[in-house]
């Protein structure tokens, strides 16, 4: 018998402000149209004042554990993936941890960006398969909105705020690729792309949470190449291929990318779960989100095979093969 790390409940959490593109059209030199031809996004969701990072993980946790049918009490450990913590320190996966009333265990953040809820996973993966924990609960939630510049139109229309959370639970299977649970991980990182995608401010080089910077050409020609690779790579570990999959469900970052990945791994877009239309770019929530509303839509049943891949700022990208 072999140990498999299941998801048993997904969920997730946008804030109640709803920012349509046709509201940055009376800040910056764009355009509804300009935005949804380029990006395919249509709107997003902006925290409220005083809304924090883990206050949305910790609403999107509490909709995962209820869709799960457990309680806080039956977590092991919670990894919370962002680059928008509250504060420095401690991390934002303890005030969750406080928030739906976890007294045991322990919690900590992962930072990979956009990357990082496929590094949370994979952490929360090594952390069943080795025995430390049992049941982890895995979040991705981002506050974007508080380091975007919203006097650079090539970025600030691009990102939204939101959470995702799924509870991972350790679990026997035959060892095969039919297995449920995650089948195989893919982790990339190179830091000579540093210039690509980053923020301009930090605690030990500006003293403030500073604005992101892009590079979106050279992002867009990196992502379509990188994400498919690892896409593949994960599925070779796990011996599959392109054709076993039943969702391919993506960092939702550009539908352009979205497009021109599947178009490379040969998977139809009908087998893509798209919601970046509705939320942005999310950055690590964006996955999650995309599992738990794919899974409201009816789209992910129990059984199918998903890949899900993401690169963010590092660069660091990678992939997570999982049968639901």
């Amino acid at each position: 018998m072999t140990l498999r790390a299941v998801v048993r409940g997904v969920g997730h959490y946008l804030p109640a402000r709803v920012v349509p593109n046709s509201e940055f059209e009376t800040r910056i030199d764009t355009s509804d149209e300009w935005i949804k031809t380029r990006t395919g996004i249509e709107r997003r969701h902006f925290a409220a004042e005083g809304e924090t990072t883990s206050d949305l993980g910790a609403h999107a946790a509490r909709a995962a554990l209820s869709d799960a049918g457990m309680t806080a009490d039956d977590l092991d450990a919670v990894i919370l993936a962002t680059s928008t913590a509250d504060l420095t320190f401690p991390s934002a996966a303890t005030m969750i941890q406080q928030k739906i009333g976890m007294k045991k265990g322990f919690a900590f953040d992962v930072q990979a960006v956009c990357a990082g809820f496929v590094f949370a996973l994979a952490n929360a993966n090594a952390l069943i398969l080795s025995g430390q924990a049992r049941r982890v609960l895995v979040v991705g939630a981002e506050t974007f909105s508080r380091i975007l510049d919203f006097e650079d139109r090539s970025t600030c229309v691009l990102f939204g705020d939101g959470a995702g959370a799924v509870v991972l639970e350790a679990a026997t299977g035959t060892g095969t690729s039919a297995d449920r649970g995650i089948l195989a991980t893919d982790l990339n990182s190179d830091g000579t792309h540093r210039e690509l995608l980053y923020v301009d401010g930090g605690v030990s080089t500006t003293g403030t949470a500073g604005h992101l910077r892009m590079q979106g050409n050279q992002v867009f020609r990196h992502a379509v190449e990188k994400l498919a690779q690892t896409a593949h790579t994960a599925l070779d570990k796990a011996g599959l291929s392109s054709a076993d999959v039943d969702w391919i469900v993506p960092h939702q970052a550009n539908l352009r990318i979205i497009s021109a990945t599947a178009s490379r791994m040969q998977v139809p877009m009908e087998r893509v779960v798209v919601t970046v239309q509705d939320h942005g770019n999310t950055s690590a929530a964006s996955i999650p989100l995309a599992l738990s509303v794919g899974k409201a839509r009816g789209q992910i049943k129990e059984g199918d095979l998903l890949v899900t891949e993401a690169i963010g700022g590092g660069l660091s990208w990678g992939s997570v093969v999982l049968r639901w």
